[in-house]
């Protein structure tokens, strides 16, 4: 099977937080090819490099989501920047109208209010009508920074029954959308939908929602092809997060937010099948309108293996340590957290609290350490134990990857309790991690950590640092129930959360798509006549060797190949079109010769007859069948 995975800012670039879990499936389904399709979100990120890559990657296909597209469109399609004709102008403000009005206009003033179908239908006409427009002249990206654009979108905000927080939009937010839209849209105008890209792949498995999906719901447009859709972390609940914080107007953040719901229910509603990786973002995927029928949740894979050392060693860590691990900024609540350790130093003077900080990314973070260590100082002064010993702060903030904590495995070592304080999460990793280690955990009711941990740890309501210092006096006070407790925890994410159970289950799902929606490619399988070519993909031709036509230079058999037509006119692809984009960039892959197909898929050795040359007969599986009418039938 042919997978092409859509990625945007993950795998195989060396950052980003799907790049783990890809990666581990990929090396999973070994027996499947896939071919990347990457979206990169930063300079820096395309600095560092990919991750090594396994051989079942035939090849990678990149395209930035950032900078101005003149650094980008040149290795995406030179014809990209071109300008418009009279009537692909006219074209193009029809298409994009559509989508500005659905973007502007509140559900109350469509037709179907009850619903917002008429601005799902509105957006959905209006971003399909630009990818036909981008697949067949190009320019879209140059056309969505156009005066066209400033001013179908100006006439859109002022039209009548436009949402509350755009009336005050002015020209510099109509540009600043503008650009958003164009870089959200930038898939449109790739040359990745031909015959020998999205259209060469038997299923689409889309990484996240939101920009990565659009090459899927193009594949499934122009194609047919099946769309799978992941999400561990839901798309628009990452983009309501991080826009609150953006340097937007009010309106830009109003028509933004408005543009990735309809680009998001778009997305749920085209896909056949939607994985969230926990029941919070199942939630969050029900209320933006995905099908129940659809989802099934898929639980991430880690690597449990990297854990069994600790979890299985039978030492319980300090019995009078708490540790906390993560990555430091507001939403993780340390202050909160400190506040409740105080708490706990008055009932349990010899209790110690360890913060392992995993890198700080940004100066919002690095201010909130600071802040942070400052409030830790203040709180517990040092402290010595004599008269003749140097003061000690219980509180000790750790880098990860430093020498008391030179991994992170090492930190859940030395802890006798794990403590999550988070007032915003996704799914909770780092306690997963816990578990893992056979640790007891005391964690907030947010995100999916109740899922995650079931009845194996205590979960206290957030923001409540009283509560929090309860459950851990709790636990530091009963060394039995710890032990108990981390057992269940390491017991119940060995059954859930283990790289083995994600790679089956995505194996299972692979197959009912293919098994649902067969990929039928009539340019190979029908002959110029229409009629269907016998043995058009015969068993042999999947054994690796250049006469099979899997190695270099290799082609399909000349026996098996169909007969062409003997022409003087014209090639049978016809005359190429005006505008037709240039290749995109794309990172060669090194080689690899095929998996050899089953035994049971490669027919039996013919035997000649002993009276000389004659009659040859061969065994010839049912993989070797005609394809009739879009399907394929299993009988010769």
């Amino acid at each position: 099977m042919r997978i092409g995975l859509l990625t945007e800012g993950g795998y195989p670039y060396a950052t980003g937080e799907s790049r783990l879990w890809c990666d581990r499936l990929v090396r999973g389904l070994a027996r499947h090819d896939f071919d990347v399709y990457a979206l990169s979100r930063s300079g820096r990120q395309e600095d560092a490099g990919w991750i090594p890559l396994p051989p079942q990657v035939r090849r990678v296909r990149t395209a930035p989501l950032w900078g101005p597209q003149e650094d980008w469109l040149g290795g995406s399609g030179r014809h990209a920047v071109r300008a418009y004709g009279r009537r692909e102008r006219r074209r193009f403000t029809t298409c994009f109208a559509e989508l500005a009005t659905a973007v502007c206009r509140t559900p109350d003033a469509v037709p179907d209010a009850s619903t917002g179908t008429g601005c799902a239908t509105a957006f959905a006409d209006g971003l399909y009508g630009l990818a036909d427009l981008a697949r067949e002249h190009g320019g879209l990206a140059a056309a969505l920074r156009s005066e066209t654009a400033v001013r179908v979108l100006e006439s859109a905000c002022r039209a009548g029954g436009v949402r509350r927080g755009v009336h005050g939009a002015t020209l510099p937010d109509h540009l600043a959308f503008a650009d958003r839209v164009e870089r959200a849209l930038r898939p449109l105008s790739l040359d990745w939908y031909g015959e020998d890209g999205l259209g060469a792949v038997d299923l689409c498995h889309a990484a996240s929602g939101g920009s990565a999906a659009l090459p899927g719901l193009l594949a499934k447009r122009f194609f047919g092809v099946p769309l799978l859709v992941t999400e561990y972390g839901v798309h628009l609940r990452t983009h309501y997060l991080t826009v609150a914080d953006a340097p937007v107007s009010a309106p830009v953040r109003t028509l933004l937010a408005a543009f990735q719901n309809l680009l998001t229910a778009e997305v749920y509603r085209r896909a056949d099948v939607l994985t969230p990786g926990n029941t919070h973002a199942r939630r969050w995927q029900e209320r933006c309108g995905a099908d129940r029928a659809k989802l099934r949740t898929v639980h991430p894979g880690m690597a449990a293996d990297r854990f069994a050392a600790v979890g299985e060693s039978g030492d319980g860590g300090d019995p009078r340590t708490l540790v906390w691990v993560g990555r430091i900024e507001p939403a993780k609540d340390l202050v909160g957290l400190l506040h409740a350790f105080a708490e706990v130093r008055r009932e349990e003077p010899a209790a110690r609290l360890r913060i392992v900080c995993a890198p700080v990314r940004d100066a919002e973070s690095a201010t909130y350490r600071t802040h942070c260590e400052a409030l830790a100082a203040q709180l517990f002064p040092d402290e010595a134990a004599d008269a003749h010993t140097v003061g000690d702060n219980p509180v000790s903030f750790e880098d990860l990857g430093g020498p008391y904590a030179p991994d992170v495995t090492d930190a859940y070592a030395g802890a006798g309790v794990v403590v999550l304080s988070s007032v915003v999460e996704g799914f909770p990793v780092g306690l997963v991690e816990a578990m893992l280690c056979g640790r007891a955990t005391v964690s907030t009711d947010v995100g999916a950590v109740v899922e995650a941990v079931g009845g194996t740890g205590l979960v206290v309501p957030p923001r409540n640092p009283r509560a929090l210092a309860d459950a851990c006096l709790a636990l530091l006070r009963d060394p039995a129930r710890r032990e108990r407790l981390g057992a269940a925890a390491r017991a119940r994410a060995l059954e859930l959360f283990t790289v083995e159970q994600n790679v089956a289950a995505f194996r299972g799902i692979y197959l009912e798509l293919i098994s649902r929606a067969p990929v039928h490619r009539e340019a190979d399988a029908v002959g110029a006549d229409g009629e269907p070519l016998p043995f058009a993909h015969p068993a042999e031709a999947y054994v690796a060797g250049h006469w099979t036509g899997r190695g270099p230079g290799g082609g399909t058999p000349a026996w098996a190949a169909a007969p062409q037509p003997v022409s003087t006119g014209p090639a049978p692809g016809g005359p190429v079109l005006a505008g037709a984009q240039a290749p995109a960039a794309e990172a060669p892959v090194a080689d690899v010769p095929a998996v050899a197909a089953p035994a049971s898929d490669v027919p039996a050795v013919a035997h000649e007859p002993a009276g000389g040359a004659g009659l040859v007969v061969a065994s010839l599986p049912v993989a070797a069948s005609f394809p009739v009418a879009g399907r394929v039938d299993g009988h010769v």
